[in-house]
């Protein structure tokens, strides 16, 4: 009798966890950040739940780089990814195109007057937008990438911050670096001044045709706005819990970058992500492979970052 009532226990429990361990359905639904005469698309993922649940803002990268993690040129859905594996788990999310970038090209300013601010402040009217939206219990930003950085600046009226291969020191640093890593003195030579001069605020006057596409006239006023940002004083402003992932299989930003991070706020949390790229993939192979992940939509991000990131959030 004893092995029986134990048997059936043992049922009972097995039932409970199989049902507890069951995903939670989810619906997208478009949302329109209409700012002025602008509108910035987005897309919400809400999970299939009667309660108040969290909910996060997905911030891309820098460039083309749209809600789900693409560029026209490479498809690897690793933001879409991401809003699924947060949705499946009971956190809802919003992922946007940034202004200028695809469904939101329409909200595209003139390269003249595209500042860096303009991306913080439409970050922020996403905050404040699902912060009065009664089925969220609080709103956390997820920042990747370049969209760490523009995360940091905008998370002061978050809940929760989480910076995935976001870069540990300020632009024209990042700049400088790229360009010494080509080992050529005489480009050095050509554009370390132009930095320095947008790094003081000051516009480059005398630019060489073959440096136009770097530092041309019109592209000036953002990248003066840009320098201005060092990530490690703004993230070491931010009140609020912090997590920072880092793969140590990226090929853009690196172990040193996060650990900038956490050392300028004491209180963030730093999980350095084995086997994980820029576009949040798990790397098995050589660099070649790594490569062929940015456009790979099949390939699945790491399960690692998403469980932590996970946690983070419900705890």
């Amino acid at each position: 009798m004893k092995k029986l009532f134990a048997l059936a226990a043992f049922l009972f429990l097995s039932v409970a966890n199989a049902q507890n361990k069951k995903e939670i359905t989810f619906k997208e639904s478009p949302l329109i950040l209409k700012i002025n005469i602008d509108q910035i698309f987005g897309t919400l993922t809400t999970p299939d739940l009667t309660t108040k649940y969290p909910v996060a803002l997905i911030i891309s990268g820098s460039g083309p780089t749209d809600r789900n993690g693409n560029i026209p040129t490479m498809k690897n859905n690793s933001l879409k990814m991401l809003a699924e594996a947060l949705a499946k788990n009971g956190i809802a999310s919003l992922r946007y195109d940034k202004r200028g970038i695809g469904e939101s090209k329409g909200s595209a300013v003139t390269e003249q007057t595209l500042v860096f601010e303009n991306y913080t402040q439409d970050a922020k009217s996403w905050i404040n937008l699902l912060k009065q939206d009664r089925r969220f219990s609080e709103v956390i930003v997820i920042g990747h990438s370049e969209g760490s950085l523009i995360g940091m600046i905008a998370a002061a009226k978050a809940n929760k911050f989480i910076s995935i291969a976001g870069p540990g020191e300020s632009a024209d640093k990042l700049i400088k670096a790229q360009i010494a890593s080509k080992a050529n003195k005489q480009l050095e030579e050509m554009t370390f001044p132009i930095i320095d001069s947008l790094k003081s605020g000051h516009y480059a006057q005398k630019i060489d045709p073959m440096l136009n596409s770097l530092f041309r006239p019109s592209i000036q006023p953002y990248l003066i706005s840009w320098f201005k940002y060092n990530p490690q004083l703004e993230i070491k402003a931010l009140k609020i819990p912090i997590l920072i992932l880092q793969g140590n299989k990226d090929l853009q930003v690196t172990v040193k970058d996060a650990e900038l991070l956490a050392e300028a706020n004491k209180t963030a949390e730093l999980l350095i992500v084995d086997k994980m790229n820029h576009v949040m993939k798990t790397i098995d192979g050589d660099t070649k492979a790594n490569m062929e992940s940015y456009n790979n939509e099949t390939l699945p991000i790491s399960t690692i970052m998403t469980d932590k990131i996970i946690s983070f959030i419900k705890k």
